[in-house]
């Protein structure tokens, strides 16, 4: 008998890289990182909020002349691409969202960079940029969409678990970054899952979700939760027993 060997891929297509198209919703609008058009408005969205760079390789910048430097440099990272993410109910440009490890050839992706000012972080905006590039990588044709962070970041690990990602373990020692060890935490959605990943997000963006205070009436992470396959150890409730 022949060892399993996995399941076949019949009339496996290559899915395009991503080029940078705008994307945008009815709460969130992102467009292809650019450090003329994007870096002095998000500089002064993340000035003085110096913890927002905490759990990133780079930052904090000193000064918006550092941060347009670093934006212009960006653009040559490989197998990576970068959106400024534009809060539609403040119209103001207030994150940064990329995807990297790009692998059409295995129809493999990862968001990441991911870096919210307060004044997009816990928005109808934040969680819609997510929405809308995961949009992209399904729609086009990716098997498999990654999310990783640094293993200390419990509120990565919690975004992440809220949009439907399933954790699949910790990389130890995976890296050093900015001198200090980092495990990394892998999460990730396929395929399969997204069509009801897709239907939660739509249910949960729905204006009837929200009342006249914009206060939700489901919670995603409820709504995702019927779809994932596995859940964060590190974010269960600890027993008293």
């Amino acid at each position: 008998m022949k060892p399993a060997l996995g399941f076949p891929v019949p009339n496996w297509s290559v899915p395009p890289a991503p080029e940078g198209a705008p994307l945008k919703g009815s709460y969130a609008e992102l467009e292809r990182l650019d450090a003329d058009a994007h870096a002095a408005l998000l500089y002064r969205a993340y000035e003085g909020e110096d913890q927002v760079w905490d759990y990133l390789p780079y930052g904090p910048f000193s000064s918006s002349a550092l941060y347009h430097r670093w934006v212009r440099e960006a653009g040559g990272y490989p197998s990576t691409l970068f959106y400024a993410v534009r809060n539609l109910e403040s119209g103001n440009w207030e994150g940064v969202a990329s995807y990297l490890r790009i692998d059409p050839q295995n129809g493999s992706i990862e968001v990441g960079h991911i870096n919210y000012s307060p004044s997009l972080q816990r928005t109808r905006a934040a969680t819609e940029a997510m929405y809308l590039m995961m949009e992209w990588a399904f729609a086009n044709g990716y098997r498999r969409y990654e999310w990783k962070c640094n293993a200390l970041n419990l509120g990565s690990r919690r975004a992440a678990q809220r949009y439907g990602f399933s954790f699949e373990g910790v990389f130890r020692q995976a890296t050093v970054v900015k001198g200090r060890n980092r495990d990394t935490a892998w999460f990730a959605i396929i395929d399969a899952e997204w069509p009801a990943l897709k239907s939660a997000f739509e249910a949960w963006l729905a204006p009837s979700n929200f009342d006249t205070d914009g206060r939700q009436r489901e919670r995603l992470g409820d709504l995702t939760q019927l779809v994932r396959v596995a859940s964060d150890p590190a974010l269960l409730p600890v027993s008293d027993g």
